[in-house]
């Protein structure tokens, strides 16, 4: 798959990786659904001009979004994958719950190549020139939070026992963990811009590492109570992909 270029080509190329993971009823197209709803909300916000550089918000899409559909080509075709990509593809036909897939995927994507993106995109000038419109990403993403959750109840009908367990404030954890990841993305993008991309390599292996450690407790939470709820969840939600995301996209 060539890499993509534009943003329009991301979208291009995350539809084609939804219609294969239907084909195949492969898991891994719950995230790659999630992660186009996000990127096309970006892609308007650069649209009507409301970052500061929305040029360089484009470039830094594109990077960011390239990383992740290297390693999914990557893993088809058995070659090289990070350690936390290769986690999530390895579990994707598992019968965790659909959030705990897409938790997966949203775990490496952004605490790991966000932040070498970011680093990337900013080679050779200041980084933090870029902080102001990375961090407004933060306020676009949590205002589709309620609609993502909505649409996931239509596949998933025991999700608000995730409410229960967050005390009925599951926006205000979700905007939270998005908002921490988020801000540990930055962290380790200021890291590895430090250290340049000829030294940053053991970096990146060192914050993989940590990726995949966070990618397990995803997988199996350590709480029985956590535990048992996903259990009820997965046993009454779809099972097939094409059901779950025609599901998640009906208007």
């Amino acid at each position: 798959m060539p890499p993509a270029t534009t943003i329009h080509d991301v979208l291009e190329k995350l539809d084609a990786i939804i219609a294969e993971c239907i084909s195949n009823n492969n898991r891994m197209g719950l995230f790659a659904y999630i992660y186009r709803r996000t990127t096309a909300e970006i892609a308007s916000e650069i649209a009507l001009g409301n970052f500061e550089d929305n040029p360089r918000m484009e470039m830094l899409d594109v990077a960011f979004a390239n990383l992740y559909l290297d390693a999914y080509t990557n893993y088809k075709n058995k070659e090289f994958v990070c350690a936390s990509w290769t986690y999530a593809f390895h579990h994707a036909q598992e019968p965790l719950t659909i959030v705990q897939h897409i938790m997966l995927g949203m775990n490496t994507h952004i605490n790991l190549d966000l932040a070498i993106a970011t680093a990337t995109t900013m080679s050779n000038t200041e980084i933090r020139d870029i902080e102001a419109d990375f961090m407004k990403v933060n306020d676009i993403l949590f205002q589709i939070v309620n609609e993502m959750q909505d649409r996931l109840s239509r596949v998933s009908p025991l999700l608000f026992l995730l409410d229960w367990i967050g005390e009925n404030k599951d926006e205000k954890l979700i905007d939270f963990s998005m908002r921490k990841a988020r801000q540990q993305s930055w962290n380790s993008a200021n890291l590895l811009w430090s250290l340049g991309a000829d030294l940053n390599q053991g970096a990146i292996t060192k914050i993989d590492q940590g990726v995949l450690t966070l990618s397990k407790r995803i997988k199996a939470p350590r709480t029985k109570v956590l535990q048992l709820i996903l259990r009820i969840l997965q046993k009454f939600e779809a099972k097939k992909v094409n059901t779950i995301l025609h599901k998640l996209t009906a208007d």
